[in-house]
C-alpha cells in the first residue's frame, strides 16, 4: 500500500503524536508499504527517513501554544498527495487538514480521520470549564462536521471515539503500542534513582506535557498534600510547556525537581523504570503514551479518573478524581502494595500493546476501506 499521512501540531517536542506516526510508518515500512508523512515545521524540507518520506511544510506557530505549528497551505498538501498519489490517506487533524476528506473523496482515496483529542476537553480548556448546553451543541456539530467528511475514524480508546460514535460514525478502535525494549524494567537503575530522591523515599515521576489540559499541578499540589500528611515522596517532571514558569512558583518549596523536556530517549526510559510510581493527571488524556511507557518499565500508574486512562492501564494502575487529596490518597495506595508485584502487574499490562499490533490492526483497517472502495 502507499500510505499517506497528515498531521498537525507535530514537533520535536509533541510527545505522544510524533511516536504514534514514527512507529506506524516504520511498521508499514517494514511490511512493504511506502509511506509520506507530511507535517508543519519552520521551514519546507523533505527527508528519506525510516519511518518513511517526510515532507516539512513552512507554517506558522498558533499563539498560546507553546510553539505548535499548524499547515495553512492546504494547496502544497494536496499537489505533494496527488504526486505520491496513495492507496489510502490518514489525517491527524480536525483543523486546517479535516478538509482533506472532501479531497480525499473527491480522488477516490479512503481516507481514515484519526481522534487524537476530545473536542469537549478542547472546549472546556479554552472556555476555562464546560458551559452546560454550549459545550455540547459545539461539540456535537464539530463531530458532525468531522464524521461527514470521513468514512473511517480511528480512534485509540473507546474514550477518544465517544464523541464520533454518539453522531452515527462508524468508529475503529486502534490503541496504540509501545516500545516494549527501550520501556523495559531492565532499565531501572540505582544509580539514576539515587541522583533524583533517597534510598527511604518514594521516588514519583510526572511525564507530561505543561499545559492546561493536562492539569500538572495536580501533581504538585498532591505532593504538597502528602507532606501535610508527613509522607514524604520526591516528584520529578519530565515536561515543558506554556506553564511551566506557574508550575515551578508552585513547587517553590516543595520535594519537587524540574528536568524540562528529555530529548534523550534512554535516559528517558531509565527514570521511569527507576520511579516507583508516575503520576498522569491529564484529565481528557485520549490515550496516554507515556503511562503505557511507565507500565512497560515496571512502573505503576497513577492516573485521572475522568481520562481514557483507567481503560489502558487497568488493574496495573489506579484512577483518581481530579482533585490533589484523590491523587495524594491514590499515591499512598499504591506505595503500599507489595513492591515486586506492582512492577510485574505493570509490565504485563503494557506486553498487551505491542506497536507490532498497532500496525496489523491499521493496516487491517485499510485494506477493509479499499475493499469497500472498490
Amino acid at each position: 500500500m502507499r500510505i499517506a499521512q497528515v498531521a498537525n501540531f507535530y514537533g520535536p517536542r509533541s510527545g505522544g503524536l510524533r511516536t504514534a506516526l514514527h512507529h506506524l510508518g516504520r511498521g508499514y515500512i517494514d511490511s512493504g508499504d511506502e509511506v509520506l508523512l507530511i507535517v508543519p515545521g519552520a521551514c519546507d524540507d523533505e527527508r528519506e527517513t525510516a519511518h518513511g518520506r517526510v515532507l516539512t511544510l513552512h507554517s506558522p506557530v498558533l499563539p498560546v501554544t507553546g510553539g505548535y505549528r499548524v499547515i495553512t497551505r492546504l494547496a502544497a498538501v494536496t499537489d505533494a498527495l496527488a504526486a505520491f498519489s496513495p492507496d489510502v490517506l490518514e489525517v491527524s487533524d480536525r483543523t486546517t487538514l479535516a478538509g482533506l476528506g472532501p479531497w480525499a473523496r473527491e480522488h477516490r482515496v479512503p481516507a481514515a480521520f484519526l481522534a487524537h483529542e476530545r473536542v469537549d476537553g478542547v472546549l472546556s480548556t479554552v472556555l476555562r470549564g464546560r458551559i452546560p448546553g454550549v459545550t455540547e451543541m459545539l461539540t456535537d456539530a464539530h463531530s458532525r462536521w468531522i464524521a461527514e467528511r470521513f468514512d473511517t475514524v480511528v480512534a485509540t480508546t473507546a474514550y477518544a471515539g465517544a464523541e464520533l460514535a454518539g453522531v452515527g460514525a462508524r468508529v475503529e478502535t486502534v490503541p496504540l503500542g509501545v516500545d516494549l525494549d527501550r520501556f523495559h524494567p531492565g532499565r531501572a537503575s540505582a544509580e539514576v534513582r539515587r541522583r533524583h530522591a533517597p534510598d527511604d523515599v518514594p521516588l514519583l515521576v510526572m511525564a507530561s506535557r505543561l499545559s492546561r489540559e493536562k492539569r500538572p499541578e495536580l501533581a504538585i499540589e498532591a505532593v504538597r498534600e502528602l507532606g501535610r500528611r508527613g509522607r514524604p515522596v520526591r516528584l520529578v517532571v519530565a515536561g515543558t510547556g506554556p506553564l511551566e514558569r506557574r508550575i515551578r512558583r508552585a513547587a517553590a518549596g516543595l520535594p519537587v525537581e524540574m528536568l524540562g523536556f528529555v530529548s534523550d530517549r534512554d535516559r528517558f526510559a531509565s527514570l521511569l523504570a527507576s520511579a516507583d510510581a508516575v503520576i498522569a493527571p491529564g484529565p481528557i488524556e485520549t490515550f496516554g503514551l507515556a503511562a503505557l511507557e511507565a507500565l512497560a518499565s515496571g512502573t505503576p500508574t497513577i492516573v485521572n479518573a475522568a481520562s481514557a486512562l483507567p481503560e489502558v492501564v487497568g488493574s496495573a494502575g489506579i484512577a483518581a478524581d481530579g482533585t490533589p487529596a484523590a491523587f495524594a490518597d491514590a499515591i499512598g495506595t499504591m506505595l503500599a502494595r507489595d513492591g515486586r508485584a506492582r512492577r510485574v502487574a505493570a509490565r504485563e499490562r503494557a506486553v498487551l500493546f505491542p506497536w507490532s499490533a498497532s500496525v496489523a490492526r491499521m493496516r487491517a483497517v485499510h485494506a477493509r476501506s479499499l475493499a469497500a472502495a472498490r
